[in-house]
């Protein structure tokens, strides 16, 4: 068993979304044929480039607004996805794509201070999750973010 989950954006909150075109901050969402392999917040897939149609909207994964809070452009499939659902894996189709997804791990404490990064490089991201959790008992949960663009993926939660 593995010492962490990965949490997806919901459904929910894509409803949300979509039903508004409005993000949390009030901005208006916009909607656009993708130019770039995402992923999608919801499914954790990437997105086909030129065929999918993607929301795009300013996201904040914090639940605390505080000096650490990093929000950001972030995408979701316009069309109906099923959440990410394989959560004790870290996503197979974004974990080998490392040309796509270059990934950094940000570690959080309980009052959401960012205490901790390490670009993911050529490291297994599931073995390094592991790793972390396993000797920085202060990590409280991780992100993962795109190490070029700095955007937001998922959360990671430990068990």
């Amino acid at each position: 068993m593995k010492n962490f989950k990965i949490i997806p954006l919901t459904t929910e909150y894509a409803n949300k979304i979509k039903q508004t075109y409005k993000d949390d901050f009030g901005n208006q969402v916009y909607e656009e044929v993708a130019t770039g392999k995402g992923p999608c917040r919801i499914s954790l897939q990437p997105f086909d480039v030129g065929n999918d149609r993607r929301l795009v909207l300013k996201h904040s994964p914090f639940q605390i607004d505080n000096i650490f809070n990093q929000p950001g452009p972030i995408f979701i499939q316009k069309e109906e996805v099923e959440p990410y659902a394989d959560i004790y894996n870290f996503p197979p189709a974004i974990k080998a794509d490392k040309e796509n997804f270059p990934l950094t791990l940000i570690g959080y404490n309980k009052g959401q201070k960012m205490i901790y990064a390490k670009l993911v490089g050529n490291a297994d991201v599931d073995d390094l999750i592991a790793e972390i959790f396993e000797s920085k008992k202060e990590i409280e949960f991780l992100h993962a973010r795109n190490s070029e663009a700095c955007c937001f993926i998922c959360k990671i939660e430990r068990l």
